[in-house]
């Protein structure tokens, strides 16, 4: 990606939207709106400086929602262009309240609150849409209660967990306890906040509060105003203690999740969603099993599916591997329903179709292999880009000519055409750019396809 960003014949439009496409093949006129950063690209160095500084904290999209950035924010490490962006939407300043402590910050002088979106036109001779894919929203699934037992994540939110630049460092903590430890954190807050009053008060009264406490529950003091408040006060301190201190023995038992189960075609091969298989996700699991298993040698995997589908060079010894060496095991069987058991553990109950047998089992944690969705937003674009969508919202193309859409000159490749993993993703964009050369490197006008 470095090389790209300093090519001398490539240009990136990055934190851009294409908003008209006009001409024919060969000849084509893209209209893109540059939305505004609020921050100059060609002075921010991407030092994280204003990040570390900004007051206003939201949820990371790109962690799926599992940890916090700033309303000034880079979208992930190591980007292309290395600048970040202000988010108008939880930005103070930028919303009218007084703030500004990223301009203030900024050695470059970068930040610019008056920045406007900016409107650009390029004549190109092709066009390669590569979109890529969202993920299916296992929600759509009651009976896997999604969102509803904490400790049911889906497998992208579960790369994050794995991550060394994830939520959690690359440590398997369950969401469940991490919401512990968040409120713990929040109560020690506010505990720290109380203390530093009753400090106070504590000084100027020349007691402890428990010892004026135990008085004051004793009928001393009656009548005393500025006493009457201090009781109050401890008594919220210890409202706050109380539940901090079971929080904190709670705590002190937990480990990383050691016991996963991973759930295959949550949304393909399914007729209520999408029928197809999505191709990727038996070795993403694998994978994610193997990786586990890495950070903690204790951790045991169970993979449900109807069968994996190791179709790549090398992948069935790849799956085999997995069971071999990294405590993974395969059940054929459709997951029926998970349920919450004690602890929070999700309890997954199946079939095992070898067996004959319904079952059910519990686990640390549960990870939803979800389907390859068409990406929001791709209706918009198909018109705006003038092509055509199959059934599936996936971009349409000739069985004979994978990469071509059903407009000459708008070629396509990825996910945005069909579900793929990487190395069927990498294949098919140089077949796509090589397609869009031969194009570019021999203009047609005489074409009369036009694409809008």
């Amino acid at each position: 990606m470095l090389d790209v960003g300093r090519h001398p014949n490539i240009e990136l439009l990055s934190y851009s939207e294409v908003e008209k496409v006009e001409g024919r093949i060969g000849d084509l006129r893209v209209t893109v709106r540059r939305k505004a950063r609020y921050v100059e690209e060609d002075k921010c160095t991407g030092c994280g400086t204003c990040t570390e500084k900004c007051p206003t904290a939201v949820p990371d999209a790109f962690n799926e929602g599992l940890g916090d950035r700033r309303a000034i924010y880079s979208y992930f490490a190591q980007g292309i262009p290395s600048t970040h962006t202000i988010d108008p939407d939880q930005c103070r300043q930028l919303k009218g309240k007084k703030c500004g402590i990223c301009a203030k910050t900024c050695q470059a002088e970068a930040i610019n609150f008056d920045q406007k979106d900016r409107i650009v036109e390029i004549d190109v001779a092709a066009i390669i849409v590569a979109v890529g894919y969202d993920v299916f929203d296992p929600s759509r699934i009651p009976e896997y209660r999604y969102r509803e037992i904490t400790n049911v994540v889906t497998a992208i939110e579960f790369e994050r967990l794995l991550s060394a630049s994830g939520p959690t460092v690359g440590h398997l903590d369950r969401p469940s306890d991490r919401a512990v430890e968040a409120q713990i954190e929040e109560l020690e807050k506010k505990a720290r906040k109380s203390q530093k009053v009753l400090g106070k008060l504590e000084e100027r009264f020349g007691e402890s509060s428990a010892e004026f406490h135990e008085k004051y529950q004793a009928g001393q003091y009656q009548g005393d105003q500025e006493r009457q408040k201090w009781a109050d006060k401890y008594a919220a301190h210890l409202s706050v203690m109380e539940p901090l201190e079971d929080l904190k023995k709670r705590a002190e038992g937990f480990t990383v999740a050691k016991r996963l189960a991973f759930i295959q075609c949550v949304g393909s091969r399914d007729f209520r969603f999408y029928p197809f298989c999505s191709g990727y996700c038996c070795m993403h699991s694998v994978k994610e099993a193997i990786i586990a298993h890495e950070h903690e040698p204790e951790t045991r995997s169970t993979i449900f599916g109807m069968d994996i589908r190791a179709v790549g060079k090398g992948f069935e010894e790849y799956k085999i591997r997995g069971g071999d060496h990294s405590n993974i095991t395969y059940v054929r069987g459709r997951v029926a329903e998970i349920t919450e058991g004690a602890n929070h553990n999700p309890v997954v109950t199946y079939e095992d179709t070898r067996e004959r047998k319904v079952k059910s089992q519990e686990f640390d944690m549960v990870i939803l292999a979800t389907a390859c969705a068409p990406t929001k937003g791709i209706i918009e674009l198909a018109k705006v880009v003038g092509i055509e969508l199959d059934q599936y919202n996936f971009v349409k193309t000739s069985p004979l000519s994978p990469v071509d859409s059903t407009t000459p000159g708008i070629f396509v490749c990825g996910c945005a055409e069909s579900p793929m993993d990487v190395p069927e993703s990498v294949a098919q964009a140089s077949s796509a750019a090589e397609r869009a050369a031969e194009i570019a490197i021999q203009p047609r006008p005489e074409m009369e396809h036009a694409v809008a």
